[in-house]
């Protein structure tokens, strides 16, 4: 049975549907066996419709009067019982009623099978996200700006009511059930070909990699967003095939690093996450002895990559066992504390990290290092987004939200895939190239560009689309000529062109167009619209590919979208 639903009321209403049934018969055969009297005073048998007439509204309501003839003592004595029989069936069948709409299995089953039919109603590509929490709270609202459907399965029903009462546009289809429990996988959709990935970013490293599990035998072909954190649960997500495996504390340590070693290529990373292309005084990271707080997985992954960068450092690890075991006090901050940074060299430290899972231990060792050392550069892992006033407070040199970080980087992997190959392949460049291209990017264009992909298809570029059909040959140079004077410029810069599994990293503006390539390109705001106009306007694209004005038949100025 594909929904329990209905089997449970009938089994939890049977009973209760006997009795009335046997109620309403005795009462009713009883009145038709019970010679009555009409208006003349004539004997009559009362038949079974009128039998059931009454019985209806008496065991119901108990007084509409007495029908189709006034009542014989005998009937009244016997419809005096009746009342109390059915009465008491009906007591019995609406008490089982309100047990059975209070019944949680029922509502489970009920929801169920509610969360089934929105999830088969999906005909566009969607996303399956395990966990409701501040991180896939950040992405649903995102991939709902961009259109991208989201379907999300949680144990907890609390925050499933919660994800109900933010009301996205469009609906989000969610379950309180589990995540690894295969069934409701498939209840989800997995199956279907238009789910696009399954996000899942637990606590858990292994929940995350059961679910990782689950879904490639499940769906070969689905791509999994999974988080991982320890070098175990990374070797076997790669060794199942997992392709994208997000670990907070290595893109943390990777961005230390490139801070460090090509502050340029750090700036164009967080450029495709929203921070504008300047290094501004605070963001350059000092060189010399960094002193970082807590030895765990984020220790382990900083003391990797300040190695690698050159950085003398040297750990105090807060959290441990041992340390804790060594204190006389619970408070963090106080003499021994001082003594143990003292050791350390925090007088003559240009940096502290702090790097506890521990929000308030995280700022409370700041506070201390700023104490000892005014002039120290400050590092702050910050764990969640509820604490984000309480950090900007602090006046921390720099924060790393892992939350945020978790967000930033899902997203861009789903919704926009070539900024996360451009982030992949620019950090393979050195600090000299990264730096040309800020600089190109600024001098054309500013410090604050917008990042747009478009892929040149019939739904997004019309005109252009069908030109390259025709064999036309559209190299990337024409589409930056203005619509106003195609001898002019606009500003726009193409970063990465991608043709099937080919990439182009700054392609070449004579690089001839096809069908569907798909270009990541900087721009400001009026250059966008512009490109977006030519690619789909027959008019403007002659005109920027010849520099004359055409002029249409009729068929072909209602072919073109926007003529």
């Amino acid at each position: 049975m594909e929904s329990n639903s209905a089997w449970i009321i009938i089994r939890r209403m049977r009973i209760p549907f006997l009795v009335i049934i046997i109620t309403f018969s005795i009462s009713i055969i009883g009145l038709m066996l019970i010679e009555g009297k009409d208006a003349n005073g004539n004997p009559y048998q009362m038949n079974f419709f009128d039998a059931f007439y009454f019985v209806s509204y008496m065991a119901t309501t108990i007084g509409f009067g007495e029908t189709p003839y006034e009542f014989t003592y005998p009937q009244r004595m016997w419809v005096s019982a009746s009342i109390y029989l059915t009465v008491i069936g009906w007591f019995y069948g609406i008490g089982t009623i309100i047990a059975l709409i209070q019944d949680k299995r029922l509502a489970k089953e009920l929801a169920l099978t509610k969360y089934r039919n929105k999830v088969r109603a999906l005909t566009e590509e969607f996303i399956i996200i395990l966990g409701y929490n501040n991180v896939t709270k950040n992405i649903i609202q995102r991939l709902n700006e961009e259109n991208i459907r989201v379907v999300v399965i949680d144990k907890d029903e609390e925050k499933i009511n919660e994800l109900e009462l933010e009301s996205f546009n469009p609906e989000v289809p969610a379950i309180a059930a589990e995540a690894t429990d295969p069934n409701i996988l498939k209840i989800s959709g997995i199956h279907k070909k238009n789910c696009k990935a399954v996000i899942a970013l637990f606590e858990d490293d292994a929940k995350n990699a059961k679910v990782a599990l689950l879904t490639k035998l499940l769906n070969k072909k689905v791509d999994v967003i999974v988080k991982s954190t320890t070098k175990e649960h990374t070797e076997h997500l790669q060794n199942i095939g997992i392709r994208h495996i997000e670990n907070p504390f290595k893109i943390i340590s990777k961005r230390i690093y490139l801070a460090l070693t090509k502050p340029y290529i750090w700036v164009l990373e967080m450029w495709i996450f929203g921070h504008i292309l300047k290094i501004r005084k605070r963001e350059t990271l000092p060189h010399g002895k960094y002193i970082i707080c807590g030895y765990g997985r984020m220790g382990h992954a900083l003391e990797h990559w300040l190695k690698k960068a050159g950085i003398e450092t040297v750990f105090i690890d807060i959290v441990s066992q041992r340390y804790q075991e060594e204190k006389h006090s619970s408070i963090y901050g106080d003499a021994e504390d001082i003594e143990t940074m003292l050791k350390a060299g925090i007088k003559e430290a240009v940096a502290i990290i702090a790097a506890t899972k521990d929000d308030l231990i995280n700022l409370t060792i700041l506070s201390t290092a700023k104490k000892l050392n005014p002039n120290i550069y400050t590092i702050a892992r910050e764990n969640t987004l509820d604490d984000v006033s309480i950090f900007k407070a602090a006046k921390i040199d720099r924060v790393y939200i892992l939350e945020e970080i978790l967000a930033d980087i899902t997203f861009n992997f789903i919704a926009r895939p070539l900024a996360d190959k451009f982030i992949k392949l620019i950090r393979q460049q050195d600090n000299e190239w990264g730096k040309n291209l800020v600089e190109r990017i600024k001098g054309c264009i500013g410090e604050n560009p917008l990042l747009s992909e478009i892929t040149l298809d019939k739904e997004h570029a019309f005109a252009l689309y069908e030109e390259l059909g025709n064999n036309s040959e559209i190299r990337l140079e024409h589409l930056k000529r203005s619509r106003e004077n195609y001898k002019e410029k606009t500003k726009i810069i193409f970063l990465l062109l991608k043709r099937e599994n080919k990439i182009y990293l700054l392609p070449s503006e004579d690089i001839k167009l096809q069908q569907n390539d798909q270009l990541l390109i900087a721009s400001d705001q009026e250059s966008l619209e512009d490109f977006e106009y030519i690619i789909n306007n027959y008019y403007e694209l002659h005109y920027v590919l010849t520099g004359k004005e055409k002029s249409f038949t009729l068929f072909e100025r209602f072919k073109s979208p926007a003529a």
